[in-house]
């Protein structure tokens, strides 16, 4: 069994997306000894602070704009319980099971840090629950971002106080019947922790997580993707040429160009100079500057959330003076503001990603943009057969959605708990956005590279056998071939775009290609 320490500091997207795809009883998740010691001062702090009486927001108080209602000693353990029930109110499908996985992950990590005064036995049982393949049912709406994400983590947290729902071996069982299935036991809470456990933004970092390593994958696959139309349409390389792009020295825009330059490598299909044709258009030409621009976007992504992993959001936050005397300071740690605007501007980039493809098919599959170089809809015999026609529909029915989804949801807000919680972030909006976005934008690259690949043989008729595809764009054909025929006649197409789109999805395409690259 393989084995991830979490010590509340070095947690990776890698890190969550394994364990978030992984099977039960296959990855051992263990606190380093110095989380345990952390996790232990604080909580001993927790219960130090109750036996002299303290006022303590969430500790000795109410919540929210409860936050002046005084809370008995003899109460602190039921207001916990309190919360987590009256918390869980979210509404819709529940989220995946990796989605879930990644955020208990995420919860744990920051609880590991020793700011939170959970009990040790409490996020023992959290990473026990992950180990086992405990999943609570988390419904996907209800979120605000802010204070964090309640009420999915409420649900989350309901399991492990033994009530709630969870999926436990393929069956939607109780929670306490989930707990007793894989052997486990629910936790009594003590003073803190139901709000420790619902008071953060994993619900949104999970799928952030998730969709920015999808995006990664996608933004390689637009490039490949727009390498093969290229050849397809009979276009120059001359725009990828790295004088163009050294006097506008946008990294990503250089290093898009320079992939480029690498797929169409020893390339026969693209055309030199023509002085009746020296530049292609824009959805050709400025490839590095818009995918190099969605690079940016993606990366920005990543540095969030590589920060959002390791940090603590919850409140309050408990800090030692030099002296070791303990402080409670209230904050606003679980504002989900920076992972908001991350995800809306991940979701543009995506979008864009999209529009750029789409227009290359169009251009696929019009004969009279692509000047005669290919048949009308990417078919012989047209009129008796459609071709490609309602596949480009399909792209840009994909497209004008994500239009609509990339709306910043950031730039909404609503006050909620009597107007103390007076801005939320929306977070969780956008980063579910920002997947169905990226469901899009997979679909789109597919149908391209299904295109460009009929395209590539239309044109191989012309050239002869001996034409040349790129270093990297061969791979993608010789790969989108063994799934799919080239279409002499219209075919049921549908499962055609499913064959390649799991080349897409999968990441067997992007590895492969950067396999023959030399990237592997």
């Amino acid at each position: 069994m393989e084995t991830l320490y979490l010590d509340g500091d070095h947690l990776t997207l890698e890190d969550v997306s394994k364990v978030a795809h992984a099977a039960p009883n296959s990855i051992a998740i263990l606190l380093t000894g110095q989380a345990v010691q952390k996790v232990e001062r604080a909580r001993q702090a927790v219960d130090e602070a109750i036996a002299r009486g303290e006022v303590v927001y969430g500790i000795t108080t109410g919540f929210g704009a409860f936050k002046d209602r005084i809370i008995s000693p003899a109460q602190t353990r039921q207001l916990q319980r309190n919360i987590i029930m009256s918390h869980a109110v979210g509404v819709g499908k529940p989220i995946s099971t990796p989605l879930t996985r990644a955020m208990m992950l995420i919860r744990a990590n920051t609880l590991a840090k020793g700011h939170s005064g959970i009990q040790l036995q409490t996020l023992e049982l959290l990473l026990r629950m992950l180990e086992r393949g405990v999943h609570p049912i988390v419904p996907e709406k209800g979120s605000l971002g802010a204070s964090g994400d309640l009420a999915p983590l409420a649900h989350m947290a309901l399991v492990l106080i033994g009530l709630g729902e969870a999926e436990y071996a393929g069956e939607r069982l109780p929670g306490a019947e989930a707990l007793a299935r894989a052997g486990l036991q629910p936790v009594d809470l003590g003073a803190k922790e139901g709000l420790a456990l619902t008071n953060g933004t994993a619900f949104m970092c999970a799928h952030g997580v998730l969709a920015t390593l999808r995006a990664e994958n996608a933004a390689q696959v637009a490039d490949i993707a727009g390498a093969l139309s290229l050849e397809a349409l009979h276009g120059t390389p001359d725009a990828f040429d790295p004088r163009i792009h050294a006097v506008r020295p946008h990294p990503r825009q250089v290093e898009a160009a320079a992939y480029f330059r690498r797929l169409i490598e020893g390339s026969t299909f693209t055309r030199s100079y023509d002085p009746l044709n020296v530049q292609d258009a824009y959805t050709l030409r400025c490839i590095p500057q818009v995918h190099g621009a969605a690079r940016d976007a993606i990366l920005y992504a990543r540095w969030v959330l590589n920060i959002e992993l390791n940090s603590v959001t919850d409140n309050p936050l408990l800090f030692f003076e030099e002296d070791g005397t303990p402080r409670w300071i209230s904050g606003g740690n679980f504002h989900g503001e920076p992972v908001a605007i991350a995800m809306d501007y991940l979701s543009v980039a995506l979008a864009e990603l999209g529009n750029m493809s789409e227009r290359r098919l169009t251009r696929l599959t019009d004969e009279a943009s692509n000047a005669n170089v290919l048949p009308a809809f990417l078919i012989k015999h047209g009129g008796l057969n459609s071709g490609f026609m309602l596949v480009q529909y399909t792209a840009a029915a994909l497209a004008s959605e994500n239009k609509v989804l990339a709306h910043p949801a950031s730039v909404d807000t609503i006050p909620t708990s009597a107007n103390t919680e007076d801005h939320v972030s929306m977070g969780p909006a956008a980063a579910r956005k920002a997947i169905q976005i990226l469901d899009n934008v997979e679909y789109i690259l597919a149908m391209e590279l299904l295109a460009a690949a009929q395209g590539i043989d239309f044109r191989r008729e012309r050239l002869g056998p001996s034409a040349k595809l790129g270093r990297g764009t061969a791979v993608a054909y010789d790969l989108i071939r063994q799934r799919v025929p080239f279409l002499e006649n219209d075919d049921v197409m549908y499962p055609h775009i499913q064959a390649v789109h799991q080349l897409v999805v999968d990441g067997t395409l992007v590895r492969e290609v950067n396999r023959a690259l030399g990237d592997a």
